[in-house]
């Protein structure tokens, strides 16, 4: 009797050294996840990888990180995910550049057995487990609400927005559109879709205030393009005239802030949608998927002059190591 119960006692210790059955967690066998994205050069998916790096290392992942040159070549990032999913990718991680155009490749790699999470910008597939991002529609709001609450005199609106078929930037357009509609108070002048790049966007906005003089309200929606319409504004002198809200941080927006050219940044977390992300990705792949989220909203906030120093604009502004 003695003799059995300390066997059925080893049994059990020999069972949590090597399978952390005490805990329920199991970090001995190494997942890999790759994080397909829509560039890898601006600094809102600088802070992108650093949370998803910072996850992985938690969770004792092999993260690979991937994206094309431009943010409209939706091919390129279909054959990424179909390359990482033969080189043994067992969950993708993905913001979309085109929201259908994108969706088949994910369809595949979900049936070939890789789990799907989806940040910053969804796609059209029933294989995605869970979105974490921006609330885009309600992002939009904030940004023309960021325009009435601060602009006195009736509203000449122009709309900087990029890759018309990416879904966070149509749905940030909406929700702009419609709270200036609702307002009573502003006139959307024109919109424009140029390429996510500050050299096409600052080309494309002094084209835009050159054949619409009266607009004294711009809205740029990514980092690029708010970068390059705050080039424009500047070279063109009109930083007093013109009231520009943009997205995301970036050096030059944030000194535009500073100096004139930009008045208001709507900041997301990108460095949450990181690390946010790739913990879902571990999640479903160890089975704890239960309880998680469809859609996960992260954090968004509007710093302009007034509050620019303060230390929640800070934050947010420069959140490399903070969720």
């Amino acid at each position: 009797m003695r003799r059995n119960r300390w066997r059925a006692v080893w049994a059990a210790v020999l069972c949590i050294l090597l399978c952390g059955c005490s805990t329920g967690t199991n970090y001995s066998r190494q997942h890999t996840v790759a994080l397909v994205v829509k560039s890898t050069q601006t600094e809102f998916w600088l802070s992108v990888f650093a949370g998803a790096e910072a996850a992985a290392t938690e969770y004792n992942l092999k993260l690979n990180i991937i994206g094309p040159d431009t943010e409209e070549d939706y091919e390129a990032q279909n054959q990424m995910v179909a390359d990482a999913v033969s080189e043994g990718a067992e969950a993708i991680v993905f913001s979309a550049i085109d929201y259908e155009n994108n969706a088949a490749a994910i369809d595949d790699a979900a049936k070939q057995g890789a789990k799907i999470v989806a940040i910053d910008s969804n796609v059209d597939s029933e294989a995605v487990s869970t979105y974490i991002g921006t609330d885009n529609y309600a992002a939009g709001q904030m940004a023309a609400q960021a325009a009435l609450d601060r602009v006195n005199t009736p509203l000449k609106v122009g709309i900087v927005n990029y890759d018309i078929s990416s879904a966070n930037g149509q749905e940030r357009e909406q929700g702009a559109v419609d709270t200036f509609a609702d307002s009573g108070r502003a006139e959307v002048i024109s919109v424009i879709n140029t390429l996510a790049d500050a050299g096409h966007a600052k080309r494309d906005t002094a084209a835009l205030l050159t054949s619409h003089p009266e607009i004294n309200v711009l809205l740029a929606f990514n980092e690029p393009t708010s970068v390059g319409a705050a080039q424009a504004i500047e070279e063109m002198g009109l930083s007093d005239t013109v009231f520009l809200v943009g997205f995301d941080s970036n050096v030059a927006t944030v000194d535009g802030l500073q100096e004139g050219s930009v008045d208001a940044l709507i900041v997301q977390n990108p460095y949450a949608m990181g690390y946010l992300g790739v913990e879902s990705a571990y999640k479903l792949l160890a089975g704890q998927a239960g309880g998680m989220e469809r859609i996960v909203d992260t954090s968004t906030q509007i710093v302009d002059r007034d509050n620019l120093f303060e230390v929640d604009s800070q934050k947010a502004l420069f959140a490399f190591d903070s969720r």
